[in-house]
């Protein structure tokens, strides 16, 4: 492939925290060779004068092109000499495990819960810690461009089991809930790497598993593999109210996101989810910081406070996150799309650990899990509403002048803060889209927020 084609296709794969696209029509085997020996120099890993060199950790998903751009991946990092240790299927948070665990550098291959004819790249330098565009993904899209002599002798491959050392860790991060009944859990891994993952974690506990969709298979057969879409979720809620169940658990394709679903096969909010985890591990690491991004509830900031800890709020985006949790040392962190993050596992994110302290809450409070989380659950939410626009940053300046007289901080897009309400409107990173969450002290004030809102964005829409 020349350098004009590959420089076309890095600029449309390269997103803000990872790479990603149409698989292989544009993420192919070439560009991924490419972009694996350019890893492999700007992590440090490839052959040094002395011919010492370093190893990379490569997991994938079960997209039909995963292991042919694992492949691929592993022939441009071992051409530059370095090793490459490979552990096969893999969930997200798994690889990185993998990293923090043996200290090196990991990418894994998957497009998360992007549809199947998707692909993409997740990658961190050793120790887990992300790679994005500002902090090394722009430099290794462009090393790739200009091109990575090979070394005078190629490294190895060589597989690794990553998935008994996982499970070890996790389980033992949270603990076998000392229960007081056995929990009856229902599983939607949409054909994902939850398939994999969440039979192997919960053989380990008390609890009665009935799976929807476990098998691994990339064309995702049944639903997408994206739990933030609510019509992803209609299966798993059916199953938990028709098998009496206590909890349903969805994760998305790489399974380093979990959404929850109560006895009632009512959605448990995120927001819940993080309040709730916070004051656990607060109860463990008494006065610690917790971080909270800009569109969770206002009761994860009140729970963090009511349990002794320190807030701290921060952008969308788990590089972000990650960063900021290295820089002031929180414990825990969780943003409202179900990603959460655990000091104790290399500052990285994981569905799975999420999903284990539901569980245990639930056990160890002997009551139903909408009971569980109801302290949690204290303002009505729009939940997060797209209106696709040909400006945002012209609309969300319309919105700000009409709310002029409100607080307003601009910390990530636009958030606008009153008594008894707030709305937060941001710009994807992707899509000409701008997204809205509006949350009140009752519905009423809700709707009426996200109403004139919505009026203000629309009234330029283009679809």
């Amino acid at each position: 492939m020349d350098q004009q084609t590959l420089a076309a296709r890095l600029a449309s794969l390269v997103k803000s925290y990872d790479v990603r696209g149409a698989s292989p029509e544009v993420l192919d085997a070439d560009v991924a060779r490419a972009l694996g020996a350019a890893f492999a120099v700007e992590t440090g890993v490839a052959a040094r004068p002395d011919r010492t060199a370093g190893s990379v950790v490569v997991g994938h998903d079960m997209r039909v092109t995963s292991p042919q751009i694992a492949e691929a991946l592993a022939d441009g990092i071992t051409s530059t000499g370095a090793d490459v240790v490979a552990i096969g299927l893999a969930s997200t948070d798994m690889l990185y495990f993998a990293s923090g665990e043996w200290d090196m550098p990991g990418i894994m291959v998957t497009a998360s819960h992007n549809p199947s004819g998707d692909n993409g790249l997740k990658l961190c330098r050793a120790g887990a810690r992300p790679i994005g565009r500002d902090t090394g993904l722009s430099a290794i899209a462009e090393r790739a461009v200009a091109g990575v002599e090979p070394a005078d002798a190629a490294g190895a491959v060589t597989e690794r089991d990553a998935l008994t050392a996982y499970v070890e860790r996790v389980i033992a991060l949270v603990g076998v809930p000392a229960g007081r009944r056995p929990l009856r859990v229902v599983v939607d891994a949409a054909n994902g790497m939850g398939g994999l993952i969440a039979p192997a974690v919960l053989a380990r506990l008390d609890v009665e598993v009935d799976g929807l969709y476990l098998e691994l298979d990339g064309t995702f057969p049944n639903h997408p593999a994206n739990p933030l879409d609510p019509a992803n979720l209609v299966d798993l809620q059916k199953a938990v109210r028709e098998q009496g169940a206590d909890i349903g658990l969805a994760f998305d394709g790489d399974a380093d996101r979990c959404f929850v679903v109560d006895e009632r096969g009512e959605l448990v909010s995120p927001s819940a989810v993080t309040a709730m985890i916070a004051a656990r591990e607060l109860a463990k690491h008494p006065g610690e910081t917790i971080l909270h991004n800009v569109i969770t509830s206002r009761a994860v900031r009140e729970v963090i406070v009511e349990n002794g800890g320190t807030p701290v709020r921060t952008p969308v985006g788990h590089s972000l996150i990650k960063a900021e949790m290295a820089r002031t040392g929180a414990v825990f962190g969780g943003e409202h799309s179900g990603h959460y993050y655990f000091r104790d596992f290399f500052l990285a994110d994981s569905g799975m650990l999420a999903a284990l302290h539901v569980l245990a809450a639930t056990s160890e409070s002997g009551s139903p899990l909408s009971q569980v989380i109801a302290e949690f659950e204290r303002y009505p939410s729009s939940g997060e509403l797209n209106s696709r626009v040909a400006d945002a940053g012209a609309v969300t300046a319309r919105v700000a002048a009409a709310y002029a007289d409100h607080e307003q901080d601009r910390l990530d897009g636009l958030t606008v803060t009153a008594a008894d309400w707030w709305f937060n409107l941001r710009s994807s990173q992707t899509e000409p889209l701008l997204r809205l969450n509006v949350e009140a002290d009752d519905e009423a004030t809700m709707e009426s927020v996200r109403d004139a809102v919505l009026t203000l964005i629309r009234q330029e829409a283009t679809s």
